[in-house]
């Protein structure tokens, strides 16, 4: 899933980050200039809402999208209190994640502009 998002939205003309642990992201300091965040709940060391808890402890402040093949409104409750924008169940099809992008980066560019 996370090769095929990383070719989905490179093809788009994203300039995406890829990682196969949470703990990978964490440690790089780069990931903390990424404009958007497309977090999968279950990941192999912590999840997806953990993680994000994490960036915004050490000051990341950017939507985020979480995408989960384990919906339940307890759990999209849980992921919006924690910051995220946006929770997808998984299947999803490539147009609502773009979609979704997109209307968030739209946004955060809004609210950055001075005129």
């Amino acid at each position: 899933m996370r090769r095929s998002l990383q070719l989905l939205l490179r093809s788009k003309g994203y300039d995406v980050r890829s990682y196969t642990t949470a703990k990978a992201l964490l440690l790089d300091p780069g990931a903390h200039q990424s404009d958007c965040l497309v977090v999968d709940y279950f990941m192999p060391d912590i999840d997806g809402i953990s993680m994000l808890t994490a960036l915004r402890a050490a000051g990341w402040t950017k939507p985020a999208i979480l995408i989960t093949g384990h919906y339940s409104q307890e759990l999209a409750d849980r992921a919006i209190a924690a910051g995220f924008s946006n929770v997808l169940e998984k299947p999803f099809g490539e147009h609502m994640l773009l979609a979704s992008i997109r209307r968030l980066l739209d946004a955060a560019a809004n609210d950055q502009c001075s005129c």
